[in-house]
């Protein structure tokens, strides 16, 4: 089987001469980022990170996705952190795309390379470095955990996509399969990050429309996205940005397979209230 391949942005300027016509879209059900936007121009820095920089591709909005951000990370050799998260409330997900990510938590280290993915509970005392020559670069998902009376906190993940079997879904040959890095069945968890992988030719064949946010980011491939009422090209490197409710639907038109790092929240009652 031919291993997987992960796009990860480099930054730089566009040239003078370049058009401005782009795919970049906002709408109130979706958003559509294209790889051609992450330049060095629209980039972010964190406190107490060194030799590093992000782009934020999905934070909370009003009205909008409202529980999760989303940046990747380009951390220079050498560089990390040793207080990278500041909210203690804050689980958080790192998948690595490029390079190797080395994770310490409770004293022991583990190096994540591409496909690497971690699982950070909240209040988790965790330290990262890229302790090679070359650049390391990968997502990190944040999400306010959401506690419930009688359920303990998840335990921390460290694994690698590539040690896990995808699940096929249901009467599609294997064409179309989530790999999954949490049980599904685990309630502890409030938000999954997992990857869907469709082959050449095959579909999501209907306009699934349920209440989970999604972000979803193209690790490689290119296909035809419904988003809503529209369909879009997209391909490796975009990054796209679901309300709840939005209808979505997928063609994967080939030539090689068409797969997506995909987050959304689960197992947790609907707020009533809204935060004073």
């Amino acid at each position: 089987m031919k291993e997987a391949s992960y796009y990860a942005p480099t930054g730089g300027l566009p040239p003078q001469t370049q058009l401005l016509t782009g795919r970049a879209v906002f709408t109130e059900a979706y958003a559509v980022i294209p790889k051609g936007v992450y330049s060095d121009i629209v980039t972010s820095f964190l406190p107490f990170w060194d030799q590093t920089r992000l782009w934020v591709i999905a934070r909370p909005l009003s009205g909008f996705a409202e529980t999760f951000s989303q940046y990747i990370v380009e951390v220079a050799p050498g560089g990390g952190s040793d207080k990278p998260e500041l909210d203690p409330e804050a689980q958080g997900v790192l998948f690595v795309v490029e390079g190797e990510l080395a994770v310490t938590l409770d004293g022991q280290t583990h190096v994540l390379v591409p496909g690497g993915y971690a699982y950070l509970p909240p209040g988790s005392q965790w330290r990262v470095r890229n302790p090679t020559g070359t650049m390391t670069r990968f997502h990190w998902v944040r999400k306010a955990y959401e506690r419930v009376e009688g359920l303990p906190l998840p335990d921390p993940i460290f694994a690698n996509e590539r040690e896990i079997a995808p699940s096929p879904m249901p009467e599609t040959d294997g064409k179309w399969a989530t790999t999954r890095f949490v049980d599904p069945a685990d309630l502890r968890h409030d938000m999954h990050v997992t990857i869907v992988t469709l082959q050449p030719g095959a579909v999501i064949p209907f306009a699934e429309t349920h209440v989970m946010e999604h972000g979803l980011y193209v690790l490689e491939g290119k296909a035809v996205y419904r988003l809503n009422q529209d369909w879009v090209e997209v391909e490796a490197g975009d990054f796209m940005w679901l309300r709840a409710f939005c209808p979505q639907a997928c063609y994967a038109g080939g030539p090689s397979n068409f797969r997506y790092l995909l987050y959304k929240d689960v197992n947790r009652h609907m707020k009533l209230r809204r935060a004073i």
